[in-house]
């Protein structure tokens, strides 16, 4: 790692004479179908990407570079040095640079966590360079099948939702949701009962139990909740009367609470409370709501070489749709964020948002040092197999998830989404506590990339796409799109079938992980515990 105040790891795109008129370096926003062996993503890259296993002695075609042999094996996803790379010089994947050489590297060679290094340190200082090619949102030309709420709000399900505000009676929910669903088993309200487990609530101080208490706020108020029930124990530190004092705007008929140390027999009166929001839910049914309703979410996890090829470009595509048509799309992952902040603080709506980015950045490097930890520690093992080196490499695929969307908003974790467009939200990488986080904030869904596989989904439909065939074809009860057909495929075709696929969960075709009860909350936690 280059020590604090080395090298900024940034290699601009854009004519920077000139701070107006800059647009987007050309990088493939979905590459075209070839069948080739190598994927080049920008003219400026000095390593290409391996569309399958390589072998050493293979002789194959790279864009603009003509015939380069292959040294070492060089696995699917993972990359092959375009040409001689001296020791210490940056090695630059999408326009940017993803690191630098730590040792000479000769073309052919396979160039990965033995021969490339971060380039992350220090907090940088950045300038306010705007691209004009953003897109900018516009006004719904259609429309999907929601649930209004007396809120306001727009759902795409209509679930109920029991939510614990401690996690000791996690069972206890779980025994309230197998209550109702064994009573009203083919004739209830509702598309699916969720249980927010959790293991929070208590022994919590400060600012921690804070992070608590608003994302189970936000989960009770989330328009894809026909009905809630809150359950307290009684003698936690997160009490029911703090969680209803500042809840909001909610429906009284729709959302009841319990406090089970001040009752005689809990499960009897839970049953009572959970009829009743049955029954004030009774005459629920979707209706015709303009697209500019549509809340969309767009994570990573378990990512590999194809990530930012396939897959992450495919969502940041449906991304600028939904932006297009007034819709909001919530990015997060800050971690995922560093080495690639500059493109993101290029695509902000004014320098007021430019700034918040600026503080977004380093007030999560802060957090890392906070603990004394390592603010290019990632990515993970599994992210190496699959191909991505340095966190600049993982963090310039994972931010092709936003498209090339302007940056309307910065979010705090437990705020909710203010207005249309792009919204970059404060949560760490994990992928349970961002996915939370984004669906707290008001997503109805979450667009879930992966090159590895995942099977978690969170309390929101969580479609997950795969980024390469083999995991979509092994993995069949996990993945819902393959965004591995667009190296076989023209992109539009893939890109119509993936918008038709998004649009029938909106409108209420199951996920994966509905269809399999995978329904998991995870909560951010930052603080001691008594």
């Amino acid at each position: 790692m280059v020590p604090e105040g080395g090298s900024t790891g940034f290699v601009p795109t854009c004519d920077t004479g000139d701070d107006t008129g800059l647009k987007h370096d050309y990088v493939k926003e979905i590459p075209e179908r070839t069948g080739r062996d190598t994927i080049l993503l920008n003219p400026k890259d000095m390593v290409a990407v391996a569309a399958r296993s390589l072998e050493p002695g293979e002789k194959v075609q790279v864009e603009g570079h003509g015939e380069v042999v292959v040294l070492d094996k060089v696995p699917r996803g993972h990359k092959v040095a375009l040409r001689d790379i001296p020791r210490g010089e940056d090695v630059v994947k999408y326009g940017y640079a993803i690191g630098h050489a730590k040792e000479d590297i000769h073309k052919g060679q396979w160039v990965h966590t033995h021969n490339l290094a971060t380039n992350l340190g220090a907090n940088l200082d950045y300038r306010y360079r705007p691209v004009t090619d953003t897109v900018k949102p516009g006004s719904p030309s259609g429309t999907f099948r929601g649930y209004k709420r007396s809120t306001g709000k727009v759902g795409i399900r209509n679930d109920l939702y029991i939510v614990p505000t401690v996690g000791c009676i996690n069972s206890l929910c779980n025994a309230m949701a197998r209550s109702f669903s064994a009573r009203h088993h083919g004739n209830g309200s509702f598309d699916s009962v969720v249980v927010a487990r959790h293991p929070y609530g208590c022994s919590q101080l400060g600012g921690d139990l804070v992070y608590t208490r608003r994302c189970l706020q936000d989960i009770a108020t989330h328009p894809n909740a026909g009905g809630v029930l809150l359950v307290g124990l009684g003698c936690e530190n997160n009490q029911m009367e703090d969680m209803l004092a500042t809840l909001g705007d909610y429906d009284k008929d729709r959302v009841r609470w319990i406090i089970c140390q001040e009752v005689e027999d809990e499960l009897d009166e839970a049953d009572a409370l959970l009829d009743q929001i049955n029954e004030a839910a009774a005459g629920d049914h979707r209706e015709e709501v303009p697209l500019s309703e549509l809340n969309v979410s767009v994570k990573c996890g378990g990512s590999d070489g194809m990530s930012g090829i396939t897959a992450n470009p495919l969502v940041g595509r449906f991304a600028e749709w939904v932006v297009s048509q007034g819709g909001s799309v919530v990015l997060a992952e800050v971690p995922e964020m560093f080495g690639a902040e500059q493109v993101l603080m290029s695509q902000a709506r004014d320098e007021q948002v430019f700034h918040d980015i600026i503080d977004l950045i380093n007030d999560f490097k802060g957090f890392f040092r906070k603990y004394d930890e390592v603010i290019s520690d990632n990515p993970s093992p599994g992210n190496k197999k699959g191909g991505i080196t340095t966190l600049e490499d993982k963090s310039l695929g994972c931010i092709r998830k936003g498209g090339r969307c302007e940056v309307e908003d910065v979010l705090h974790y437990g705020d909710h989404i203010r207005r249309p467009g792009l919204s970059l939200l404060q949560t760490p990488g994990n992928d349970l506590v961002s996915s939370t986080g984004m669906a707290a904030a008001g997503a109805q869904v979450v667009l879930f990339t992966t090159g590895r596989g995942t099977p978690f989904g969170t309390f929101v439909p969580t479609l997950k796409v795969a980024t390469n065939t083999p995991l979509a074809t092994k993995k069949h009860r996990w993945i819902d799109f393959n965004a591995g057909r667009l190296l076989d495929e023209p992109g539009d075709r893939v890109f119509e079938d993936f918008r038709r696929k998004v649009l029938a969960v909106v409108n209420g075709e199951e996920t994966c992980n509905e269809r399999n009860g995978m329904q998991d909350i995870a909560i951010f936690k930052d603080g001691p515990t008594e």
